[in-house]
């Protein structure tokens, strides 16, 4: 190491951000993640046998992916190369590749490659890591934010250990939060500064679980409270309105996503429209786009409600358009009325159900004749064929119902729609069976 490179290092420890600092440097003193590194759980085990397997950390931001891989590690005495998916590439790669079998030729030591945001990285680079892992050349260890069943090829899931942290609790947010005040040596300990209990309640539920959210927040405000008088150096609810800057774990593109409009339309199914307005809120909060909620109520409606509230459909179609036209942030309205509409409405999933039973029988068997009588017959030729013949006109027959049957011969009496009892879909149901209890009344050669 030169002294450059060697001042350089001493600098950023010194100017690093408060998350950084106070990162644990020994595996007892790792905060949360109680069900894996509690005493008999898995994790343990496999670090105090000190042999580790390729392993893959699922979890969100600040839970302690990155931290929990450096001291596990340093437990095990691995080498540990550490990259991101974000900035590296193939060529990365490789080298540690050489660096680790180097390794274990000279030093007989075993490396880690720790590959940080590896659902980064994309099939072509992901597939490069198979052999590597396969013989034993690397110990691969990743780190994610999104559900690996989407993002990891499924070769390589199926030869790390998936591990799913946690956000942390509130304890284990007030326990770092004291740690970084009290801490003299990498914390604000010497700074004197006190955290007040209200503020630091405005951190933990800020954080969200998030340690280094709680963390950059605390940082921010002890450089606002050290502006004060020494004698007056509180951390207080005020100095955290100041600083804090609280963002959503959501991606629009990522895990929370799918599960936050999973919720929405789950909440809207289960006819609870406080919970459907709290999903809404949420994603419109995130800055989801209006419309994709918009097009989700137009689903909803069809698949959930359909007939049971016919006009159902056409609130969601109207509040699509409303959405189009308005923009936001006024489209957040005519989406909390559609929301509420479609929530509070009867429930059918018929029309879903029938469409989805019709596709399976046309998927699975043959595309059987139309039956002639339900042929159209424009031309001399056709009607001599027998297109159009014996077809009952509706409108010629009491109550306009013909009674006729126009399904395949093949498929007679097979039954796709199959009303509930829910709202407007019970009266569909009672005009149903009134119309077919008349088949055995109507005269039969009464044709056009």
């Amino acid at each position: 190491m030169t002294l450059f490179e060697h001042q350089q290092i001493q600098y950023l420890s010194k100017n690093a951000p408060l998350a950084t600092k106070l990162r644990p440097t020994q595996i007892r003193d790792f905060v949360g993640q109680d069900h894996l590194l509690g005493e008999n759980c898995v994790l343990s085990k496999i670090i105090s046998s000190n042999r580790l397997p390729s392993m893959l950390f699922w979890g969100p931001p600040g839970s302690g992916k990155t931290t929990l891989v450096t001291l596990i590690a340093q437990s095990a005495d691995y080498l540990i190369h550490t990259i991101s998916a974000v900035d590296s590439g193939t060529k990365d790669v490789r080298e540690i590749i050489k660096k680790s079998r180097d390794a274990i030729t000279t030093a007989n030591k075993q490396s880690i490659l720790f590959i940080d945001e590896i659902h980064r990285f994309n099939k072509a680079q992901q597939d490069i890591l198979l052999p590597y892992v396969e013989d034993g050349s690397i110990t691969l260890i990743g780190a994610t934010t999104e559900n690996p069943s989407f993002e990891i090829i499924t070769p390589l899931l199926s030869r790390m250990h998936l591990f799913l942290l946690h956000p942390l609790n509130k304890k284990d947010i007030e326990i770092i939060l004291q740690r970084a005040v009290t801490d003299e040596e990498r914390g604000l300990g010497k700074s004197k500064l006190t955290l007040d209990d209200e503020a630091q309640s405005v951190i933990i539920d800020a954080a969200d679980g998030d340690a280094r959210v709680a963390l950059n927040t605390l940082e921010l405000a002890a450089q606002i409270a050290l502006t004060s008088p020494q004698s007056n150096r509180v951390i207080t609810k005020t100095t955290i309105s100041e600083s804090l800057q609280h963002a959503t774990r959501y991606d629009k593109t990522g895990d929370e996503h799918y599960n936050t409009i999973s919720a929405f339309i789950k909440s809207v199914r289960a006819s609870d429209p406080n919970a459907a307005i709290y999903w809404l809120s949420r994603m419109l909060k995130a800055g989801e786009d209006p419309l994709f909620i918009a097009r989700r109520l137009v689903i909803l409606a069809s698949e959930d409600i359909g007939l049971a509230d016919p006009y159902a459909l056409s609130v969601a179609v109207a509040a699509q358009q409303a959405t189009h036209f308005l923009g936001m942030p006024e489209s957040r309205i005519p989406l909390a009325e559609a929301t509420i509409y479609l929530a509070t409405s009867n429930k059918s999933n018929s029309a879903y159900q029938a469409i989805n039973t019709a596709i399976r029988d046309t998927s699975k068997e043959p595309d059987y004749p139309v039956p002639l009588h339900l042929r159209n017959a424009p031309s001399k030729l056709m009607k001599e064929l027998g297109y159009g013949k014996d077809y009952m006109y509706s409108h010629d027959f009491p109550e306009h119902f013909s009674g006729q049957t126009n399904l395949p011969e093949q498929l007679k009496g097979r039954t796709y729609y199959e009303p509930t009892q829910q709202g407007h879909e019970k009266i569909i149901s009672e005009r149903l069976r009134e119309w077919w209890n008349l088949k055995g009344k109507i005269p039969r050669d009464k044709s056009p």
